[in-house]
């Protein structure tokens, strides 16, 4: 074994002894994921599938020669592509300062558009295939979509052919990019021809904004020849609350070696971020997401949040991306929306007077699937009698947010759907199945 992979391993059995189980980061909880079932039968009768990941979902990779550098450490040039997300090495001590500084944006108040920082170049791999989606890192460690691929290649899938990945870079809005939804656009017209059947999209969390974006752009003529349907896993339709804690004071998720402070620093200066921001239409108004000694932020409060962070940046980021999803336009297809409940989920920060650069003392939580609260999720709910093509809405009572990727009961109800079943329960308990998890992963 080589001296990088050691240190790799070694890295990664570090994150394992000392992330608490409870943690809410979401990659870190899939490193090493459950296996996929066994294969029950093969079929060459169900539709076409394309998967768009969530937010940090996919892989990402850079090229650098850049005029300065943060620190003396960090490399000024490479001649070759490496893995900008995820590389385990970020995570040293000096490594994050490169890596946030070759990860965030630059946004142009003027253009209203971002580009990398001087002297970086990024890419998304593997656009149509799967591998950049099922792991995060070269190394095959952090897991992501890599069950629910397993499982329908045993249902009879090809990967890479009749299951395919679309990743994108998504520190970007889509209307920042624009090449992606085209080439999105391009992969189901390519899958339809080849297969002569209608494609079906499935998105999880951030990702369902993107379809959804991306379906609201379609004519319905083209929809209702190229469009199966859309599978929505996890969805914050609603927006999500924890955005506004991560760009106040930062969000490292549990990671013990680096501050949320520190975080803080790429975590605002990516235009996704200000466009999930809890919807203005969906929250009531005196909800307040935000409170500190001197001020309490409501959805009518966001310049002002962003003006007491000295973050005007935000502030235009917000205005150019708030109006992308938040009339939340039925899509015009058939729609299988599927997520949590019944776990405790922030819907409100309490901070004490050293905010923002602290964190929160104190939670408010309501119901969710622990990082995005129901009524955000079940949105999708408005959707039923605004369009022709029916709506199923199901709830998996217990389930937190990354694990409708790859529990088998979501994979379960998803053979389901592909199998041309499409009703679906509206509820499904799967609470025991998360003691039985928990007490596995304590033992």
């Amino acid at each position: 074994m080589s001296s990088a992979n050691i240190l790799t391993l070694a890295l990664t059995v570090t994150f394992v002894s000392v992330i608490p189980h409870s943690s809410a980061f979401w990659l870190f909880n899939v490193v090493f994921p459950p296996n996929a079932t066994q294969p029950l039968f093969r079929s060459n009768d169900t539709p076409p599938l394309i998967i768009v990941p969530g937010n940090l979902g996919n892989r990402m990779e850079a090229k650098i020669d850049k005029p300065t550098l943060v620190h003396w450490m960090c490399y000024k040039k490479t001649q070759d592509w490496f893995p900008l997300w995820i590389d385990l090495n970020m995570f040293m001590p000096i490594g994050v300062d490169c890596w946030i500084d070759n990860i965030k944006l630059v946004y142009n108040s003027s253009t209203r558009r971002s580009t990398n920082s001087p002297g970086v170049e990024v890419r998304v791999p593997g656009f149509g295939q799967t591998h950049s989606i099922e792991h995060l890192d070269t190394h095959r460690l952090a897991g992501y979509f890599h069950t629910m691929v397993q499982h329908l290649v045993n249902m009879g899938y090809a990967r890479n052919e009749t299951v395919r990945g679309a990743p994108y870079d998504w520190r970007l809005a889509p209307n920042e990019n624009e090449e992606y939804l085209s080439k999105l656009k391009g992969l189901v017209e390519e899958m339809y021809d080849q297969y002569q059947r209608p494609v079906l999209l499935l998105g999880h969390s951030m990702g369902c904004h993107y379809v959804l974006y991306f379906l609201n752009q379609q004519p319905q003529a083209w929809k209702d020849k190229f469009i199966k349907g859309f599978i929505s896993l996890g969805a914050p339709w609603g927006g999500a609350i924890k955005t506004l804690r991560v760009m106040a004071s930062g969000e490292n998720d549990g990671i013990p070696m680096i501050s949320n402070q520190k975080i803080r620093e790429e975590q605002r200066m990516v235009t996704s971020n200000p466009w999930m921001l809890p919807f203005v239409d969906v929250w009531p108004k005196d909800h307040v997401f935000i409170s500190t000694p001197n001020a309490s932020y409501t959805n009518q409060d966001y310049q002002q949040f962003f003006s007491d962070l000295d973050f005007e940046d935000g502030w235009n980021m917000w205005e150019d991306t708030k109006n992308l999803t938040s009339a939340l336009q039925a899509p015009g297809v058939e729609v299988w929306c599927m997520y949590g409940v019944g776990l405790l989920t922030p819907v409100s920060y309490i901070y004490d007077d050293k905010y923002p650069d602290s964190d929160p003392v104190e939670y408010v939580y309501d119901d969710g699937d622990n990082t995005v609260d129901t009524l955000s999720m079940s949105q999708c709910k408005r959707w039923i009698g605004q369009q022709e093509k029916p709506v199923h809405v199901t709830e998996f009572r217990g389930m937190p947010h990354l694990d409708m990727v790859f529990h088998h009961k979501v994979l379960a109800l998803m053979q389901q759907i592909l199998e041309g079943n499409s009703d679906t329960p509206e509820e499904i308990d799967c609470r025991n199945d998360n003691v039985q998890k928990s007490s596995h992963r304590d033992s």
